[in-house]
């Protein structure tokens, strides 16, 4: 591990600690050049399938994709940080029970639309706002509508 104060590659680790549910490890290290401490946080790599985009390009799954596009719809609600984690870490759960290689991005995106409503229902029309495109006020006001008939606060028309 690389110091990020002065570059030596050279460290000990003075504290290990695991998470809630044994999955991240934080690890408190001491560079043995410079005598700065600083924190890694190591996870286990699994492998989860390629997402497939509308265009039909491939990409990685990238968890801090996720994780920033919920911190700005999360943003000034009363979800913490660790609901977010805990949140991403169902969907990769998800991903990686998937068992095929690939996997259409919109699978994914209304996986998160559909747990995201239990979260927080103003991040879920915040983030449905930007992943569903809503192209004017009365497709937003249709998906706000929905999600009052599910609730029972409106009826139909």
């Amino acid at each position: 591990m690389k110091c990020p104060y002065c570059g030596h590659l050279d460290n000990r680790v003075i504290d290990s600690r695991l998470n809630k549910d044994a999955s991240i490890t934080r690890r408190r290290r001491a560079c043995l050049s410079c005598d700065q401490r600083f924190t890694t946080y190591e996870r286990l790599e699994v492998m989860v399938p390629m997402l497939v985009k509308k265009d039909g390009r491939r990409e990685a799954w990238d968890r801090q994709k996720l994780v920033i596009g919920l911190e700005k719809a999360c943003e000034k609600r009363p979800v913490s940080r660790d609901m977010i984690d805990e949140f991403v870490d169902e969907i990769e759960h998800k991903l990686q029970d998937y068992g095929k290689k690939e996997i259409p991005s919109k699978d994914v995106g209304e996986w998160v639309m559909q747990n995201l409503q239990d979260l927080d229902e103003v991040a879920y029309v915040r983030f449905a706002s930007v992943y569903r495109q809503f192209k004017d006020v009365n497709e937003f006001m249709k998906e706000l509508k929905n999600i009052l008939n599910e609730r029972g606060e409106i009826e139909s028309e």
